[in-house]
């Protein structure tokens, strides 16, 4: 037997949607995209819905492969009209028909990973070991770079682990969080960090959880976690920054709602985390690796994640060319650790 048919034999078999799937918004990600596929069918996501719009890098060539494949479904996401990227997929994804008939939904973005803890494997089993629940949101960890200047072709997961301290969050972008939620009825509205919508006469129906099975009331959830929120059996672990020379191309890409806003020192300041040492991530990705190995020994997956990595490097050297850029690259590289230049202004 080939080694690429040893590795084919490792993946799960497509549901075609199926109970647990992930929507998704995406641009120039495609050195990222197969790590993130492979470690969440690992963790037991079974479709992504992916929308894409003006990539240069293949990211949407490698979408519609895993369309091929059966793991994702590919949307064209045209926001040439200036809408918000993400807000306007999420309003597209309500008429999906995996999206319809999913049991479980959440917007997820290719540089978060749900870290599932206390010995839970998938995100079924988590659900049982907490408790049934209509919501579950997942507060962010930050990761920062760790001083990680170059980029390079390997797992996030296996190459970034300085991060904010478990209990006491660096600031308010840090207590920010993802839901995952019941295709029930009780939402009809998808936002980025929560779903929203509930009929009105409703809302007492809802069962709001934190990670450890605690329920919030929904009037009083927002878009962070509340004080004494449990991260007993899951933690989102965000990988916002990557190396100093792939936050650029994120700098040059634009942020995802915030289109007019550019992801500056300010951003930085806030998303580059590095105060404690956490590799708890490490047994999934383990588990996740042979099918990312899988993935990339598709033929067709294999050389579009090649040539999505070979962009990606030459968008940096680039970039660096471009004026000031070099300059703002030494700001990074300055305050790769802790931000400890005077900063004018919030860019958010």
């Amino acid at each position: 037997m080939t080694a690429a048919r040893q590795f084919a034999a490792t993946l799960p078999v497509p549901a075609l949607g199926g109970s647990h799937v992930i929507m998704t918004t995406m641009k120039n990600e495609g050195p990222f995209m197969l790590e993130w596929v492979a470690y969440n069918l690992a963790i037991g996501v079974t479709g992504f819905v992916i929308f894409t719009n003006n990539c240069d890098d293949g990211t949407d060539l490698i979408a519609d492969r895993l369309t091929e494949l059966g793991y994702a479904s590919h949307r064209p996401n045209d926001v040439s009209d200036g809408s918000p990227p993400q807000h306007k997929a999420l309003r597209r994804a309500t008429a999906h028909p995996w999206i319809r008939d999913a049991e479980w939904l959440m917007c997820l973005d290719v540089d978060e990973f749900i870290n599932l803890r206390e010995g839970v494997e998938t995100l079924p089993q988590m659900i049982a070991a907490m408790g049934d629940c209509d919501a579950v949101s997942f507060v962010w960890k930050l990761f920062g770079c760790g001083a990680v200047e170059g980029y390079e072709d390997r797992p996030v997961t296996e190459q970034f682990f300085l991060a904010d301290a478990e209990d006491d969050p660096a600031n308010g972008r840090a207590t920010g969080f993802k839901t995952m939620f019941r295709n029930n009825g009780l939402f009809r509205k998808f936002n980025p960090h929560r779903p929203k919508g509930t009929p009105e006469g409703r809302e007492a129906e809802v069962r709001w959880s934190d990670c450890g099975g605690n329920l919030m009331p929904v009037e009083q959830v927002t878009w962070r976690g509340w004080p004494g929120f449990s991260h007993r059996f899951a933690r989102l672990h965000h990988y916002s920054v990557r190396s100093i020379d792939s936050f650029l191309v994120k700098r040059d890409r634009g942020r995802t709602n915030h289109i007019a806003r550019e992801q500056t020192e300010h951003y930085w300041s806030d998303m580059n985390v590095n105060r404690v040492e956490d590799r708890s991530i490490l047994p999934h990705a383990t588990r996740a690796r042979p099918i990312y190995e899988a993935l990339r020994a598709d033929p067709v997956l294999g050389m579009l994640h090649a040539r999505a990595v070979d962009w990606h490097r030459a968008k940096i050297t680039e970039l660096r060319a471009r004026p000031g850029w070099e300059e703002f690259r030494d700001w990074l590289r300055a305050n790769a650790i802790e931000t400890t230049a005077a900063i004018a202004q919030k860019d958010y």
